[in-house]
């Protein structure tokens, strides 16, 4: 099929067995009259819509809510309303094997739609107010994991948010904090100082950003997603700002409302965590990677300080025993005769003064690039000096070189990829 018919308030997400496929489920067609199918999915490949064969049907029909993906391909949809009735069942669809199943619902929140929620962590799911004919209360959130299929609820604290719904969801670039915008309590905007807030998920304690810039106009309804180092928000409605708006969500001390995006950026990586409340800072990466950077120079001038204190002491004992030998030889030296008019002379013991210069060829010079331990041949006064091969040489030269070290640019942020409109509402 070439085309979806039109219709309002359904759920999408990206996955598919190579993550390039949109799947869209649920939501409320214009026309009732138009056949409609539960879900449809998208190929970014061919561009083309289709419909998935699912292995089994058992699920139905929900629209206002909101679908979370994790990284294995599952799509998660909790809530939402079916022909007008609010429901608190999670249901589950495997993208990659298009089968379905029902979640738990034991300890689940209230029946309620149009509510923030987002991935915090690699099976962790976050809910967030909502309504169910009144716009519910933030004082409290809702983890649901997906690995042990449970639910748990944490009380808020600090600058609690008023009671809302519709409004977007994000986490935070280093996995810390959830930052919430816009939305309405019951069917009326909010006013743009109450639009924008942050719930630290170490303590759960709700607080207002600074904020810097052009601060828009509040709006419900809308999408929200991470994009480099940018809250980017699409669309909705109660707006009379751009299309899509830009908040830098760099640097955790001042958010700022911006028109221009900078699409290089490497954010620290997220640290991994089960539990948000047991997340602990890591070491910036310049720290590591100076620590890192540190050990081997230190072992390496501690080898070599030994290394040039041997050669010091190895060359004086040698020195010495040479300067002894040479005055013996001296003292053992004939008289010069002289015989029928020929001279004679006693030849002395050749000195041989080539030592120094054949022990530290025989010596590779320390590298500090190399940490291995050096054999160091003992030469004796009196044996012969063997010349040295042309492939240790060889080996020497190619050793005695300075090795650069690569830093590698690649920083991953586990569970922060994002796609543009990926979870937007049809």
């Amino acid at each position: 099929i070439n085309t979806v018919p039109a219709h309002l308030a359904a759920a999408s997400v990206k996955g598919g067995a190579h993550n390039n496929t949109l799947f869209l489920y649920g939501g409320i067609p214009y026309d009732k009259t138009e056949a409609m199918a539960l879900i449809y999915a998208f190929d970014t490949r061919s561009y083309s819509w289709g419909i998935p064969k699912m292995s089994d049907v058992t699920i139905g029909r929900k629209d206002n809510l909101k679908g979370i993906v994790d990284d294995n391909g599952k799509m998660y949809l909790f809530g939402g309303r079916t022909v007008g009735v609010y429901r608190n069942n999670m249901i589950i669809f495997d993208t990659i094997n298009l089968g379905s199943k029902i979640g738990s619902s034991i300890n689940a929140p209230s029946p309620r739609c149009v509510f923030g929620s987002t991935l915090i962590s690699d099976h962790l799911i976050i809910y967030i107010g909502g309504y169910d004919k009144v716009a519910l209360s933030l004082n409290e959130v809702y983890l649901y994991d997906t690995i042990d299929d449970n639910w748990s609820t944490k009380i808020t604290s600090g600058t609690i948010p008023s009671d809302r719904n519709s409004f977007s969801a994000v986490l935070g670039l280093d996995g810390q904090r959830v930052i919430i915008f816009g939305g309405a309590k019951e069917y009326e905007n909010l006013q743009s100082q109450n639009a924008l807030y942050v719930l630290n998920l170490i303590n759960y304690e709700w607080y207002i950003p600074k904020i810097s810039g052009n601060i828009p106009s509040p709006r419900r309804w809308h999408e929200a997603n991470v994009i480099g180092k940018y809250m980017v928000v699409s669309f909705g409605q109660g707006y009379e700002d751009n299309d899509i708006l830009l908040l830098d969500i760099s640097n955790n001390e001042e958010y700022i409302w911006t028109d221009s995006f900078d699409p290089i950026f490497s954010p620290s990586p997220k640290t991994p965590s089960t539990d948000p409340s047991k997340v602990q800072p890591n070491a910036s990466p310049t720290q590591t990677t100076t620590t890192q950077l540190q050990v081997p120079a230190m072992v390496g001038i501690a080898i070599g300080s030994l290394a040039v204190g041997f050669f010091l002491a190895f060359g004086v004992f040698f020195l010495y025993r040479w300067n002894k030998n040479r005055k013996e030889s001296e003292k053992s030296l004939p008289t010069t005769e002289i015989e029928g008019g020929n001279e004679v002379v006693a030849i002395p013991t050749q000195r041989i003064n080539t030592y120094e210069q054949g022990m530290f060829l025989n010596t590779p010079a320390y590298n500090s690039a190399y940490y291995n331990e050096q054999t160091i041949p003992v030469i004796n006064y009196g044996q012969q000096m063997l010349p040295i091969s042309q492939n240790n040489y060889n080996i020497y030269n190619q050793n005695n070189h300075e090795q650069v070290l690569r830093n590698s640019s690649n920083v991953y942020n586990h569970g922060s990829e994002t796609y543009p409109g990926a979870n937007n509402q049809g």
